[in-house]
């Protein structure tokens, strides 16, 4: 969708200006002509926001006086290029937070840069406060594709707050949703969804129940646990409950039956990367879902080391993606490290759902490395474990430190 209007005027500098429709950006729009004297093209990304309406976002930034505005659907390629990755990663900062804000932020620079490319703007802005991590991941992303944009940040040079943003829209005709008792900051996407401010900033207090709109309170969920189950492909998820889906439809669906279950709330005092600890509530149902039976999965079809090594790796690519790192040139050959672990990652998970918990419950894959024959202690199975090896393994595997001991002994 594309649309664009005569608010150009002859000699002035062209701005992309990352759209969201929301508050902030849209005050954006008038502030950047005020301060900058620049045209204005304004840019939403559709990486999966529940309820977008794309033409409205589009009308509302021309109306507020954008040159250009744009809504792209991009959902398909945020999660077979970056969702699938992070999945294979077990893609958790600091194993807890499913890394859903920060994980969209590569393809939204990615997709800025190049729409700058195509009207030969000068700058790219985004409304992004001084506090964040996500004016690092804009601004280190567009650098490291084309470090000669110039960034600009309105709410890191103007900051102001949320009341002031709307008396300044009030002021100057600028065309806004948000009104002063919406007490929270949301991000959301297909992978989850976040909210800060307000009381969420009271880290001794339980998040009120309006920090919550993606999922039932587990105490309320279904009084029957709900089974599904899962089944993956070299390390993605490819069907559920036997249906094969698209990864879009997948996470739609399972964002669905595991939020009706509580499933997904996270509480959660994160380090940011800009030095602060910040007190954050998301809500990833499929994620939590999803990165649990790939865990699962896993578990039954890579040897030990592997696993061992392969977390190290994994928490590297974390800290990538959540430092907005994801162009910096040592992403492409730790995701080559990683799909190459997840070649026999194949086979289906069972999970219980209930009043937000997710258990594994079953696994079944034809590449796993769990062999009934050697696991075995029943006498009614056949127990294709040679015991008498154990004792030479284990004389051979103490060797060291029975040796050690015995010199140690003498002094």
């Amino acid at each position: 969708m594309a649309t664009s209007s005569s608010n150009s005027k002859p000699g002035r500098d062209k701005v992309v200006l990352a759209y969201s429709g929301g508050l902030d950006t849209s005050v954006d729009i008038r502030w950047l002509q005020d301060n900058y004297n620049v045209d204005v093209v304004a840019i939403s990304v559709d990486v999966g926001q529940p309820e977008t309406d794309g033409e409205e976002i589009v009308a509302r930034a021309l109306r507020n006086g954008a040159i250009r505005a744009d809504f792209f659907d991009v959902r398909k390629e945020f999660v077979e290029e970056y969702v699938w990755p992070l999945v294979k990663a077990n893609g958790l900062y600091q194993d807890v937070y499913p890394l859903s804000t920060a994980i969209a932020r590569p393809l939204m620079a990615k997709t800025l840069v190049k729409i700058a490319h195509e009207e030969g703007a000068k700058y790219i802005a985004h409304g992004c406060t001084g506090k964040g991590n996500d004016q690092v991941r804009f601004d280190a992303g567009i650098a490291a594709q084309d470090p000669s944009i110039k960034i600009i940040a309105p709410q890191r040079e103007w900051v102001c707050s949320r009341d002031e943003e709307i008396d300044y829209a009030a002021e100057n005709g600028v065309e806004i949703k948000a009104k002063k008792d919406s007490p929270y900051s949301r991000d959301e996407n297909l992978w989850g969804a976040s909210c800060e401010c307000g009381a969420i900033e009271n880290a001794w207090a339980e998040p009120p129940a309006g920090a919550w709109i993606h999922t039932v309170a587990p105490e309320e969920a279904p009084d029957t646990p709900t089974v599904i189950e899962l089944e993956f492909e070299k390390g993605v998820p490819v069907a559920l409950n036997g249906e094969k889906m698209d990864g879009v439809s997948l996470i739609n669906k399972l964002n669905e039956i595991a939020g009706a279950n509580g499933v997904g709330r996270i509480d959660h005092v994160e380090d940011r990367l800009v030095g602060i600890k910040s007190r954050e509530t998301y809500e990833c149902p499929a994620a939590v879902v999803i990165i649990a039976a790939h865990k699962a999965i896993e578990a039954m079809t890579l040897q030990r080391e592997v696993l061992d090594f392969k977390k190290d790796i994994e928490k590297k690519f974390c800290r990538m993606v959540y430092d907005g790192q994801w162009f910096g040139g040592l992403r492409e050959p730790i995701n080559a490290f990683i799909d190459k672990t997840q070649e026999f990652v194949a086979g289906t998970v069972r999970m219980k759902l209930y009043k937000g918990s997710c258990t594994v419950i079953g696994r079944k894959s034809p590449y796993s490395l769990y062999d009934t024959g050697l696991a075995t202690y029943s006498k009614d199975t056949e127990d294709t474990f040679d015991h008498k090896a154990a004792m030479g393994f284990i004389y051979v595997w103490g060797l060291p430190d029975s040796t050690a001991a015995k010199a140690h002994g003498k002094k």
